[in-house]
């Protein structure tokens, strides 16, 4: 494997000029592929927190959890200027132009300790006209950080909120 491959597998893609489509299709899990006959519309990278808050665990009686609550990031181009923002409940894409849509997970896959997984949403039609308009599926890859806090869950915090720092880039695709 080339050097360039590698440090395009490493979470550095948008940076180098890596080609998402090669990153996004070849070097992630078979479960968060998009299908065949899409192209990347827009590639982003996602620089931003994610709360968790402390909860009975509803899968466990008895048991405490730290329960994913929401992302709120900025979308950058490989330039660094913000295109947009990630924010949810419910998980919504918008874009600069006030267009944005939401959309329903399909498939996630591991991405390595410390690090969110890799993620294939299914996109609801874009509210607005603009750069989300034609887009089919966003995919999360190159994820550092995000997960839920190394902090103790117990009914001694229960509602005590926490923020981590994460980066992804999400990529958006339209049919060809």
């Amino acid at each position: 494997m080339d050097a360039k491959k590698i440090l395009c597998l490493t979470g550095l893609s948008l940076a180098l000029g890596c080609s998402a489509s090669a990153v996004a299709q070849m070097d992630v899990p078979e479960a968060v592929r998009v299908p065949d006959g899409h192209k990347v519309a827009m590639e982003t990278v996602g620089v931003g927190q994610i709360t968790y808050e402390c909860q009975a665990n509803k899968d466990m009686p008895g048991q405490m959890a730290w329960v994913f609550m929401g992302p709120k990031a900025a979308l950058n181009d490989r330039s660094g200027k913000q295109v947009g923002t990630y924010y949810g409940p419910p998980a919504t894409w918008e874009s600069m132009d006030g267009s944005k849509l939401t959309g329903t997970q399909l498939a996630i896959a591991p991405a390595g300790d410390g690090n969110i997984p890799h993620q294939l949403v299914k996109a609801n039609p874009a509210e607005g006209k603009g750069a989300m308009t034609e887009v089919s599926y966003i995919q999360r890859v190159a994820t550092k950080g995000g997960v839920a806090p190394d902090k103790a869950c117990a009914a001694t915090n229960e509602g005590e909120r926490q923020t981590v720092e994460y980066q992804a880039d999400y990529l958006f695709w339209a049919s060809k």
